[in-house]
């Protein structure tokens, strides 16, 4: 692997960027192909860019014959990221389960009193408001952002940075009622559609008769799983042509 492309590939996981790395095993040819560009001698292999993508999407290496050619895509996605908004007692449940499943996980929130690193020991902490946190982290479809506050002042500007992005998952926590009226602010005050909303799994979690903080937690959790699992499932069944 030439000098240029390990450091092109190291700057996009800094970055948090997806990319694959297409060989050809004959000659070792070479392109990096990013969702929104690519770059290398088989760049200009509309099929090789494509099937590129493709694998990009369903996060899984593999070699593919295209066109007589046996490529190698080599896949690097950005690791599962949780965003968690608001330093609450399931927040402190919810952070060492999703590390422990090698999610990458950070807990936003202004208030200093509760976003402190000995709350969450092992887990980046921001004390900022989710919206400008977002904005200097970025949010990509590798990521969920769960919010947990209760407070629209700070669980709102989260979930409508969230839904306007490609996060795999936004869950937020409180009462039918209390989304019903969360449904109506997004929407009336942040320009959220109705579709952008139908994305918010609230109340958050799975159904399984959660009460305590560690409870909830699992729950959201498993919904986490399963959404992601059911998405990359989606990505990688065959596409059946119209007839």
């Amino acid at each position: 692997m030439k000098a240029e492309t390990i450091k092109a590939l190291q700057d996009a996981r800094t970055q948090r960027r997806a990319v694959t790395l297409a060989t050809r095993l004959s000659d070792a040819a070479e392109a990096l192909v990013y969702l929104d560009k690519a770059e290398g001698p088989l760049a200009s292999d509309a099929a090789i860019v494509t099937a590129a993508r493709q694998a990009m999407d369903i996060g899984r290496s593999e070699t593919v014959d295209i066109g007589g050619q046996k490529i190698f895509l080599n896949v690097y996605v950005p690791p599962a990221r949780l965003i968690v908004v608001g330093a609450v007692h399931i927040a402190q449940s919810l952070a060492p389960m999703a590390t422990m499943l090698d999610f990458d996980v950070t807990v936003v929130d202004p208030r200093g009193a509760w976003a402190t690193a000995n709350r969450f020991p092992g887990v980046k902490v921001i004390q900022d408001w989710a919206d400008e946190a977002f904005q200097a982290m970025g949010l990509d479809a590798s990521t969920a952002v769960v919010t947990l506050t209760h407070d629209p002042k700070l669980d709102d500007p989260a979930l409508e940075a969230a839904l306007k992005s490609d996060v795999f998952y936004v869950g937020a926590l409180g009462s039918r009622r209390t989304h019903a009226k969360r449904k109506e602010r997004l929407m009336s005050e942040a320009g959220i559609t109705e579709e952008q909303f139908a994305r918010i799994h609230g109340p958050i979690g799975l159904n399984i008769g959660a009460k305590s903080p560690a409870e909830i937690a699992v729950s959201i959790l498993g919904q986490i799983v399963e959404v992601r699992a059911r998405r990359l499932e989606a990505l990688a069944a065959p596409k059946v042509a119209a007839a």
